[in-house]
């Protein structure tokens, strides 16, 4: 779906995210919506370094808004994915000594002038009777309501107590004693005689 077809201006933020994921839809709103609050809620900016941490209990969409609007992201250590299925998400300051958790409420229903048409919609995905324009039009409801709706509808937020995560490990990295690849340190199998491999080819190693 192209955003353009909705009513809906798209921020520039916004835009970022739906470039950085490829595409718009429910899943990516809903780690936008978390990022901006957690943003207000601390009064906090883009993370340059690892100032800004969020733990993620699932691995979806909504994780790449996050990396993009806080700049919590794999490669700096400061995106922490614990993949329970759940719909939550917690993001802590470590300069603020703060940390919010941030939960997806019950089943997603949608209100307003338009509800019957969503229910109708919503339905027909359901019963695989949809047709492809219905399903682009179910989502762009989506995608509108989510971005109108106030916040304390979509997630239940609370504050959680501070517990700072440890930051990304450093380690100086050394050539595997099989295949002579440079792995890291700390992330090497010592094996009987001293010698130190990667953890592919400790498995092979002990064959």
């Amino acid at each position: 779906m192209q955003y353009t077809e909705s009513k809906r201006k798209m921020p520039d933020d916004l835009k970022r995210c739906v470039k950085f994921h490829g595409h718009i839809c429910p899943g990516l709103i809903y780690g936008y919506r978390v990022a901006k609050e957690a943003m207000r809620l601390m009064d906090i900016g883009h993370s340059v370094d690892e100032e800004v941490v969020a733990i993620c209990e699932n691995d979806s969409c909504a994780v790449d808004a996050l990396q993009v609007i806080l700049g919590t992201v794999a490669g700096k250590g400061n995106l922490i994915i614990k993949d329970f299925g759940k719909n939550a998400y917690t993001v802590l300051s470590r300069s603020k000594r703060q940390a919010y958790r941030f939960s997806r409420k019950t089943r997603y229903s949608y209100k307003g002038i338009a509800g019957r048409e969503f229910k109708r919609l919503d339905e027909a995905v359901a019963t695989g009777k949809a047709s492809d324009d219905d399903r682009q039009e179910l989502k762009r409801l989506k995608i509108d309501d989510l971005l109108a709706r106030p916040f304390k509808e979509i997630f239940t937020t609370r504050k959680v107590s501070f517990k700072e995560p440890l930051y990304a490990t450093l380690a100086p990295s050394e050539p595997c004693a099989v295949c002579g690849e440079m792995t890291m340190a700390t992330k090497m199998v010592k094996l009987s005689g001293g010698r130190k491999v990667c953890m592919p080819c400790s498995g092979k190693s002990r064959k």
